[in-house]
């Protein structure tokens, strides 16, 4: 055989080789947006049966967090085993709307509308749940959720649709480009920080822009979700521009998180707050001085590697603290 027929054939049989693991990968991405669609199912229905306390405490995993105020993420784990008959009247449905995964399959994400209501207290209220999940000895495992609550009716009557996670994995990278030894937890912790520093020196808007995956979600408080880049900037910048009255900085504490062992998708969580003091106000540390009303949020990121080696942000929640009425679930 010729040298350009061998190498013409040798580079068909990559071609083919290529086009078949694409295949194979895609099938094995859809069976595991599969199983977690089913896992948060099942979750849905326990807590339909048995009670928002039940339901949780059988799928939470070692190390998952919840919101509560004033202290922002908890351990999850120890809420609902010393209080668990203060959620025991609770009431709490939801749908998926929106699901992730890794490529190995032991981390992802689910989104849809919720329900809320405690009879005894005659409360209802309306929003999106977006949770974390990880797969742990084959069994996936909640570790993080979070609401963005909504003041008026939402639908459940909604599905999941895998087309629309897929334009973010063809965004994220190579699984060969993904696996260096360079691309580690720390280097996702850096990026979660740097994204803190972005938007206190570029504004939401732009830090957005700059650190948000062209599919990026973003979930807020009285909104529904944002998605793509340039709607997802504008409403987190808006929301920023909206809640922060004074150009005091805020600052960003990383709590947590985790990476997949396909090391292409990892979440964050922590805080993102003014210097504010008993009464919720900002104060200047340095001169002790009252500046102007103060700025509290949980936040819990999302993050999927790019093709370009670099960690963006796919989802993006927000959640006040301090603000009863907005904290109806978690």
């Amino acid at each position: 055989m010729k040298r350009t027929q061998l190498a013409t054939t040798i580079l068909i049989l990559s071609l083919v080789l290529t086009a078949n693991q694409a295949v194979t990968q895609e099938r094995d991405q859809y069976q595991y947006w599969l199983e977690l669609n089913a896992a948060d199912q099942t979750y849905a229905d326990r807590s339909g049966e048995i009670g928002r306390t039940g339901a949780f405490l059988e799928f939470l995993g070692e190390g998952s967090i919840v919101i509560r105020s004033p202290e922002g993420p908890v351990d999850a784990l120890e809420e609902y085993r010393y209080r668990a008959v203060d959620f025991e009247r609770d009431e709490l449905t939801w749908e998926s709307h929106y699901i992730d995964v890794s490529r190995d399959g032991d981390l992802g994400l689910t989104a849809g509308p919720y329900f809320f209501e405690n009879p005894a207290e005659e409360t209802i209220a309306y929003g999106h749940l977006v949770s974390i999940w990880k797969k742990t000895e084959g069994r996936w495992e909640l570790m993080a959720d979070m609401a963005a609550f909504i003041p008026g009716f939402l639908s459940l009557e909604v599905e999941p649709d895998f087309e629309d996670t897929s334009p973010v994995l063809e965004e994220t990278a190579h699984p060969v480009l993904a696996m260096s030894e360079g691309n580690t937890m720390q280097q996702l912790i850096d990026a979660d920080n740097q994204f803190g520093r972005s938007v206190n020196f570029q504004g939401g808007q732009r830090a957005l822009l700059r650190f948000g995956m062209e599919n990026t979600r973003v979930y807020l408080e009285n909104m529904g979700p944002a998605v793509g880049a340039e709607v997802a900037s504008s409403v987190y910048g808006a929301y920023l521009d909206n809640e922060l009255t004074t150009t005091y900085p805020i600052s960003l504490t990383h709590m947590g998180g985790f990476m997949s062992s396909s090391k292409e998708m990892g979440y964050t969580y922590g805080m993102m707050e003014t210097n504010i003091d008993d009464t919720g106000n900002i104060i200047d540390v340095e001169n002790d001085d009252l500046i102007g009303q103060g700025f509290r949020v949980a936040y819990l990121r999302l993050w999927r590697l790019n093709n370009n080696n670099d960690w963006r942000i796919a989802v993006e929640v927000l959640r006040p603290i301090d603000r009863e009425e907005l904290a109806p679930v978690d």
